[in-house]
């Protein structure tokens, strides 16, 4: 039997329809809504991303605002230009690609991005709020995860979910997600012993560490979901899915998975930090 494709290019097309409806309901109000996008330096990921978010902006009414800043940037300059930006009133999400040069104090830059605003989920008050349980701004790809799985009916209560990677934008948040629907989660990294043992007792594999087919069929059980958050050169993701295709019974393709439904997360937020702001005006 042929395992189910959960394809995110379905579920971006759906989302982009309603936020359309959304964006001329806000414009109607008066507020012209922007998307902000910080790059630093010329990392080539960073700026196709961008490029991808700009045009997916055009798409559904968002304004794209696109800020590139030579890798001499200061700390104290990209802080100037994050407090602009909060100050703009029609500046409803800003993203701060990362990585940023090394003499960047990254994480002040992140948690300068007023919440409200945050709408990658970088700030450091927007994590804690999460593992709280509390409403915020979610990072961007573990609530395209969490779309998907929603969007396809697949039950996290009760199962098991081995995380592979624990970056505090992806692999923790994505944890506590699946932890608050009542799933039992593993997280496994790079000093995880017996690495293999622990997937192959997983009901559900989510792949975020960006090595290519990192996972292989060997070290999974029969119907596992595979979920691949992994992207890596050659349009590859972390699990070796034409290996695994016999034993699973759904997977997300790489490219056309996580990746839509990612930028699809970033105009959502965005749109609801506008109809925010409207109504508590």
């Amino acid at each position: 039997m042929q395992p189910l494709t959960l394809d995110g290019r379905v579920i971006a097309k759906a989302i982009r329809e309603d936020l359309s409806r959304r964006v001329c309901a806000i414009k109607s109000q008066g507020l012209d809504i922007s998307l902000a996008s910080i790059v630093v330096g010329d990392d080539q990921s960073s700026l196709i991303y961008q490029s991808s978010n700009a045009k997916s902006c055009v798409k559904v009414g968002i304004t794209p605002i696109t800020i590139i800043m030579n890798s001499t940037t200061t700390t104290q300059q990209l802080l100037d230009t994050i407090h602009q930006l909060n100050e703009d009133v029609n500046v409803c999400g800003i993203i701060l690609h990362h990585p940023l040069p090394k003499h960047i104090d990254e994480r002040a830059c992140f948690d300068a991005i007023r919440c409200d605003k945050d709408v990658d989920g970088v700030n450091t008050s927007n994590f804690g709020r999460l593992a709280l349980g509390l409403p915020c701004m979610y990072p961007s790809t573990p609530l395209s995860i969490m779309t998907i799985l929603d969007y396809y009916g697949i039950q996290l209560i009760g199962k098991h979910v081995a995380v592979v990677g624990r970056s505090a934008i992806l692999g923790k948040p994505v944890s506590l997600l699946m932890l608050a629907r009542h799933a039992t989660v593993t997280i496994c990294h790079s000093r995880t012993t017996n690495l293999q043992a622990v997937l192959g007792n997983a009901d559900i594999v989510v792949a975020c560490v960006g090595k290519s087919n990192l996972i292989g069929k060997e070290c999974l059980k029969e119907g596992v979901v595979l979920i691949d958050a992994g992207y890596n050169e050659g349009n590859v993701g972390d699990i070796d899915i034409d290996s695994c295709m016999p034993i699973c019974s759904a997977y997300t393709p790489v490219p056309g998975g996580v990746g839509p439904v990612t930028v699809s997360m970033l105009l959502q937020q965005t749109v609801q930090s506008a109809e925010n702001r409207l109504r508590n005006n």
